[in-house]
């Protein structure tokens, strides 16, 4: 799955290189009686937990600065903080090296500050007496475990919040351009006319690099129907036009009114570029839906894996969801991994042509469907976004036809109880993976309201 001259990312958010701040705490002296003991070795555990960090700051590609000395009271861990706020850094990592004294007060400090912030604490710095005044602390999260993925994840949570506070959408609606931010996101949503596709859509010919992708897709798709080669070379021209409109207008992901601007004209609609575009890690929504926008954005920089935007279908005799949309990525195991097998079909209005991705049936899956809320959090009148999250396995790939909808409806049988014929939300992201708890702890660092459905 080659792709020649592929487009990129050009806003805030492919630029910015995240800055991560971090400190051990502990007494100066021997750990004698007292947790966590004198058997506990702290030099070896820091040395330890100093390469962990290192080595994952590497693979997050962030700028991470390391206190030399332990916060040995108090009035450092104070200095430290205020040292870090006054330098504005994306996150901060606290790591437990002791239960006593100063240790706690200083990570509560930590958790009230303005900046992001991970507790780590491996086992014999804390009882839960410890943690339970920091486990629901908006803007913190806490990690107790010798389990230090945990505290990867973690750092990956501060870096994935990081750019997403500096991603610049293009929206492509309407005839006016305007500029807002979404919500307490700090996504920034750049408006330009439907005008600017379909002009620029006019303007590109069918180069040799459009002709090349789209008889690569021919060749990859495991059955065709309906969808001719030049309806191919159409849809997979958008995923150039759009590499445009991001380059002009220096943004990170897109989304179109898509039906709104080409439902009526011979333009084809961009099912085939979305698709590509999020196989490539370019967060790409459909219908100018801004919280599919954030949804996108939270998978990808979160899990490096594109999701799928869906309207949700009741199926009552098993209880379960079916996501139907027509334009999915393939690349769902991962930006890194192979393609999903996929057929090429006419979209449901019996034109242009799209990739029916086939699920692989028995797989765990998350939806995440976030809900803009009101205002940016800076007013007390502010309402936080709310996210949506579910997990469960993959049943089915439906065929459409016999069923009417969207060629790609992929069953899902969802975990707990929740009513089908109710399920809360539109336009959710179904994607690879049961990461309901590491999306809740997300939402919580950043301050959203999380809610497992």
């Amino acid at each position: 799955m080659v792709t020649r001259n592929p487009i990129r990312a050009c806003g805030p958010a492919s630029k910015h290189v995240p800055k991560i701040k971090a400190a051990f705490v502990r007494r100066k002296g021997e750990y004698g009686m007292r947790w966590p003991g004198a058997v506990y070795d702290g030099k070896a555990a820091q040395k330890m937990y100093t390469e962990k960090m290192k080595n994952t700051a590497r693979r997050l590609e962030a700028k991470f600065d390391l206190r030399s000395e332990p916060l040995y009271n108090l009035a450092d861990a104070e200095g430290w903080i205020a040292e870090t706020e006054a330098e504005k850094v994306d996150g901060m990592v606290l790591v437990m090296m002791d239960r006593q004294e100063h240790s706690w007060p200083s990570a509560q400090k930590v958790a009230r500050s303005k900046i992001p912030s991970i507790i780590y604490s491996p086992l014999g710095t804390s009882f839960t007496t410890n943690t339970i005044h920091l486990a629901e602390t908006p803007g913190c999260v806490v990690y107790s475990t010798n389990d230090f993925s945990q505290a990867a994840y973690g750092m990956k949570m501060l870096c994935a919040a990081a750019k997403m506070r500096r991603t610049r959408c293009v929206v492509i609606k309407g005839r006016k351009r305007s500029e807002e931010p979404l919500a307490d996101t700090g996504i920034q949503m750049q408006v330009v006319p439907a005008t600017t596709f379909i002009e620029q859509y006019h303007h590109t010919p069918d180069s040799k690099d459009i002709l090349a992708m789209a008889d690569d897709y021919l060749r990859r798709a495991r059955q065709i129907t309906g969808a001719t080669r030049q309806d191919v070379i159409n849809g997979v021209k958008s995923y150039y036009v759009a590499g445009k409109i991001l380059e002009r207008e220096q943004a990170d992901a897109i989304t179109m009114d898509c039906l709104g601007a080409l439902g009526k004209i011979k333009v084809s609609l961009p099912c085939i570029a979305w698709s590509r575009m999020n196989d490539d890690g370019i967060p790409a929504a459909c219908e100018a839906d801004y919280g599919a926008v954030a949804s996108h954005i939270i998978t990808q920089y979160l899990f490096d894996r594109p999701g799928f935007q869906q309207d949700p279908v009741a199926d009552t005799a098993d209880d379960s969801i079916i996501g139907a949309h027509c334009s999915c990525p393939t690349k769902l195991n991962g930006f890194e991994a192979g393609p999903e097998p996929f057929d090429l079909m006419h979209h449901h209005g019996s034109r242009d042509a799209v990739p029916r991705t086939l699920w692989q049936v028995g797989h765990r899956v998350t939806s995440i469907d976030l809900l803009p809320g009101k205002g940016d959090g800076s007013k007390e009148t502010d309402t936080p976004s709310k996210v949506l999250i579910s997990a469960g396995s993959v049943l089915e790939n439906m065929d459409v036809p016999p069923s009417g909808g969207c060629v790609v409806s992929v069953k899902v049988k969802f975990d707990g109880y929740q009513e089908v014929l109710s399920f809360p939300g539109f336009h959710q992201i179904f994607f690879y993976g049961d990461y309901k708890h590491q999306i809740k702890d997300f939402c919580q660092l950043c301050k959203f309201d999380a809610q497992i459905v």
